[in-house]
C-alpha cells in the first residue's frame, strides 16, 4: 500500500487516481496508525514553504514521519512542495524543512540574458538524467514533466542529483538518498511519463 500523506496540502485525489490508474494500491492517510501500515509514503505539496511545514507540524505528524523516513526506512516520494519540505529551509519564509536532505529551497535569479525567463517555472519541460536510478526507469528519449515552482532545490552533495531540467541554468528535478526521494515537478499531470514515474516508485523502489 501506497498512503498519501494528508496534512491539508496538495493534490491528493490526482495523485491518488494516478496510482490507481496505473494499478498500484494507494490510499490518503492523515491517521497515525495507517502511515505506520504504509509500505511506501507520498508527501505531496503546493504552495508557499513555510504554510506548508505549518500544516505538517500542526498536523502532528512530523515527528512520525522522522520515525518511519530515518529510522525504518519506509520509501517516501516528496512531490513539488513535498520535495522542497525535505530541505533545511526555504528562502520563501523562516520555517525550518524536515532536513532530509542536506539541501536549501532558493528563488530563482536570472541575469539579464535571461530576462525573457518568467517565474514560476511553469509548464511543460524535459529531463536530463544525471545518473541511473529506478525512480527514472524506462522513461523513454527526453522525458517531460509539468512544473509549476518559483523556487528550487540546491543539493550540498551534487550525487544527491538524479536529474536535472533546464530553466536558464540547471535546475535539479529529481533527488534521492537511499530511501527519501523528491520530484520537483507533478507526475499527476504529467501523463504518461509521470505515470511511468509512479509506476516506477510502487514496483522498482524496494
Amino acid at each position: 500500500m501506497i498512503t498519501i500523506v494528508d496534512y491539508g496540502v496538495g493534490n491528493l485525489g490526482s495523485i491518488a487516481n494516478m496510482l490507481k490508474k496505473i494499478g498500484a494500491k494507494a490510499e490518503v492517510a492523515s491517521d497515525p496508525a495507517a502511515l505506520r501500515r504504509a509500505e511506501k509514503l507520498i508527501l505531496p505539496g503546493v504552495g508557499a514553504f513555510d504554510a506548508g511545514m505549518r500544516k505538517l507540524n500542526e498536523s502532528g505528524l512530523t515527528p512520525l514521519l522522522n520515525e518511519l523516513v530515518l529510522e525504518k526506512k519506509t520509501p517516501i516520494l516528496g512531490l513539488c512542495l513535498g520535495m522542497q519540505l525535505m530541505t533545511r529551509r526555504s528562502e520563501e519564509g523562516v520555517e525550518a524543512g524536515l532536513g532530509w536532505f542536506e539541501a536549501e529551497t532558493v528563488r530563482f535569479r536570472f541575469g539579464p540574458e535571461q530576462a525573457h525567463l518568467k517565474i514560476p517555472h511553469m509548464g511543460w519541460n524535459t529531463l536530463e538524467v544525471r545518473r541511473p536510478h529506478p525512480l527514472v526507469a524506462d522513461l523513454g528519449p527526453e522525458p517531460r514533466f509539468y512544473f509549476v515552482h518559483s523556487y528550487h532545490v540546491v543539493c550540498a552533495d551534487p550525487a544527491d542529483v538524479v536529474a536535472w531540467t533546464d530553466y536558464g541554468h540547471p535546475v535539479a528535478a529529481v533527488i534521492a538518498r537511499e530511501n527519501i526521494l523528491g520530484a520537483q515537478f507533478h507526475p499527476e499531470k504529467s501523463h504518461k511519463f509521470g505515470m511511468q514515474l509512479l509506476r516506477n516508485f510502487a514496483e522498482r523502489i524496494p
